[in-house]
């Protein structure tokens, strides 16, 4: 499909720079059969119905962002670096993007405070893969030391503070691995949780590590053409039988978030239409035409033009539904993207 099916206008203050307080008082837009609704997060329990069944990403956002230094020699100076780390290849390596990369080559040694890593390779598609001397835990602690958040371009230049510490995280993050929030996720609160069990609704847990396919936009003219890096996933076998159960009681499994969508997807498409016990990495892109299995609603962000994940949504709720959702959320003044509002959609 042409990319530019999914283009619409946006005005820049439209995009949040920081969540609403408490997060469950985000605007919700209830995007229903007969024409979008104006409601809250908190409305979400009298929106959905007993025996029903949320399915979130515990994924936890790294501090992903290190600047440093690469270190110079006799014939070179040394040079400013800053690295996004985007995937654990194990063993203390990692694919990352760096800028300037083309000031970088294999054998160099890049500086980020508490870690040191070596330059391993440059690939093709513009990623690097970096060696530290750390693995594990142990990295992960030097990390928290050495590096911050990585905000997208849109919040503030990508410019973290202190705030976004707590702020862009959900309070499912459990398992250590993301560059980006899981950002449905941030609507969530106890309270919200309580209200929710409260109305018969259960929740069940997958982890996607959001990878670097959040940061990169769509350079293509057709869908065709463009490749999605790969994510790591697991769903656990908790999760797998509580949605078969879900299933037999005539319940809906309702997706909070794009990224857990992907995962249950991904799995249902390669297993007949049955989520089941799983680990393993996709790359899954979902564009209209897709046959949709394992996921009945779909909470989630107001996303970019052009992006994967706006053709995701149009693929889960229609393309001209969503564009009517979308100029009824840019008149109606909701906040766009990570730290915004929210939809509800159906499938």
């Amino acid at each position: 499909m042409r990319v530019d099916l999914f283009d619409f206008d946006l005005p820049d203050e439209l995009i949040a720079q920081r969540p609403v307080q408490p997060r469950d008082a985000a605007r919700l837009l209830d995007v229903a059969p007969d024409g979008p609704r104006d409601r809250t997060v908190r409305d979400l329990p009298a929106l959905l119905r007993q025996g029903d069944l949320l399915v979130c990403n515990d994924t936890k956002v790294i501090p992903a962002r290190l600047r440093g230094v690469r270190r110079g020699t006799a014939e070179r100076q040394d040079v400013a670096i800053e690295a996004l780390l985007i995937r654990d290849l194990d063993d203390g390596r990692w694919l990352a993007f760096a800028r300037p990369t083309k000031r970088l080559k294999p054998g160099d040694r890049l500086d980020f405070g508490d870690l040191a890593a070596t330059v391993e390779a440059k690939n093709d598609d513009g990623a690097i893969t970096l060696t530290f001397g750390t693995a594990g835990s142990v990295f992960l602690d030097h990390l928290e030391r050495s590096g911050t958040v990585p905000l997208p371009p849109y919040i503030r230049s990508g410019t973290a503070d202190a705030r976004d510490r707590t702020d862009y995280q959900t309070m499912f993050a459990r398992r250590d691995g993301s560059v980006a929030a899981p950002t449905a996720g941030l609507h969530f609160t106890p309270a919200l949780m309580t209200a929710l069990a409260g109305a018969g609704v259960a929740t069940a847990s997958v982890t996607l590590h959001v990878g670097a396919g959040t940061f990169q936009p769509v350079r293509v003219d057709d869908t065709d053409a463009h490749t999605m890096h790969a994510e790591w996933g697991e769903i656990p076998g908790p999760t797998a039988r509580a949605i078969a159960d879900t299933r037999a009681r005539g319940g809906r499994v309702i997706s909070i978030g794009t990224t857990a969508l992907r995962l249950l997807e991904t799995v249902a498409r390669d297993r007949g239409g049955i989520v089941t016990t799983w680990a393993g990495e996709t790359d899954i892109f979902i564009t209209p035409g897709f046959r949709f299995r394992a996921v009945d609603l779909l909470l989630t962000n107001f996303h970019l033009p052009r992006s994967t994940l706006f053709m995701l949504v149009a693929a889960f709720a229609g393309l001209e539904r969503m564009k009517a959702a979308y100029a009824h959320a840019v008149r109606e003044r909701y906040r766009f993207y990570s730290y915004g509002d929210c939809c509800l959609l159906r499938r």
